[in-house]
């Protein structure tokens, strides 16, 4: 699962296609018609993928302060593309294992009769 997750596979045939873009999610498998607009992973990603990602940038950055001294500059160059990868990376991967997750345990919303 962890595969499909960083890869966006397809929970059902496992062909790359669950994204249509950087972070959004195609509305349906362009390989086995997987309707993925059904699958709600909710705002629990970001929330999760911030909060780990700036923990550990706050961190680094004043370990590289407290350490090097560097100019302000420095810091610019280093935390502000690190801080973009690591959230773009880190959300598509927790939205994908998400909705894997979702697909496999044939979650639905509370009190949904089915699909």
């Amino acid at each position: 699962m962890a595969e499909a997750a960083l890869l966006g596979l397809c929970p059902r045939c496992g062909e790359r296609s669950l994204f249509d873009g950087w972070l959004a999610f195609a509305g349906k498998c362009k390989a086995c018609g997987l309707d993925l607009s059904r699958f709600n992973v909710g705002d629990g990603p970001a929330a999760l993928v911030t909060l780990a990602v700036g923990a550990i940038t706050v961190g680094l950055a004043i370990w590289l302060q407290l350490s090097v001294e560097p100019p302000w500059w420095v810091h610019v160059l280093l935390w502000v593309p690190l801080t973009l990868a690591l959230v773009i990376g880190g959300l598509r991967t927790t939205k994908a294992f998400l909705l894997i997750s979702e697909y496999r345990n044939d979650a639905r919303e509370a009190g949904s009769k089915g699909i």
